[in-house]
């Protein structure tokens, strides 16, 4: 098997002292593991930053076999935001989660598209809000929509609305943007009580039903806008 595509790199690890075995999430083939031989040497490894737009060929002799890559450089995407550490980290984080919820070999054109929005809203004003409405973007592509416009009641006091969900056990406020998907400028608390309610969804639903934890790279990201 062999082919040619776009993709993005979202993991990579060393597999032997001059090589790597890297993820990247291609447009037509979703997300595909290979060794990259000189993986480690000078001249590719610059290239080979999380986040990073490359051109990739594939080539394997078993599709139960991990092939290799041979990559060009598209666009070096991450280094851009090497002295802005919020944006560094969330990079990170957003690409541990395509690498964490993604199935291996299949295609969604859609989540390609999402990851160049993600690129996108990292040179807005208001990028942390927008980024959080690109994870529950990412969570409804993958079939787990919070539906949280559905599930959400509402309540006045004192002339403010507030949202919440309640269940037998506990209750939630919901963050008035995520509902009224307003543009106004949110306050930190606000974007943090957003990305806390779709990190308690994520981990509930998602990620301890398969054994699995919250990435420390997700953390990372919100211990730093703290």
């Amino acid at each position: 098997m062999n082919w040619d595509d776009n993709a993005y790199l979202i993991s990579k690890n060393r597999y032997s002292e001059n090589s790597i075995i890297a993820e990247v999430f291609t447009e037509n083939y979703g997300k595909v593991s290979g060794i990259i031989f000189g993986g480690t040497s000078k001249k590719i490894k610059n290239y080979l930053q999380i986040g990073n737009k490359l051109y990739v060929n594939y080539n394997t002799k078993s599709p139960t076999r991990i092939g290799y890559f041979k990559i060009e450089i598209l666009r070096a995407l991450t280094p851009l935001y090497f002295d802005e550490k919020q944006k560094l980290s969330c990079i990170s984080s957003a690409m541990n989660l395509i690498k964490l919820l993604t199935a291996e070999a299949q295609s969604n054109k859609e989540i390609f598209i999402l990851i160049n929005k993600f690129f996108d809203l990292l040179t807005y004003k208001n990028w942390i809000q927008e980024y959080i409405f690109w994870e529950l973007e990412l969570l409804k592509l993958l079939g787990y929509d919070l539906e949280l416009k559905n599930m959400a009641e509402k309540e006045i006091i004192n002339n403010q609305i507030n949202y919440y969900v309640k269940s037998s056990t506990e209750r939630k406020n919901i963050p008035s943007f995520l509902i009224e998907n307003n543009s106004k400028n949110v306050d930190l608390k606000n974007l943090l009580n957003g990305l806390k309610l779709v990190t308690d969804y994520l981990e509930k639903s998602i990620l301890k039903p398969n054994n699995l934890s919250i990435p420390s790279s997700r953390t990372h990201f919100v211990n730093l806008l703290k």
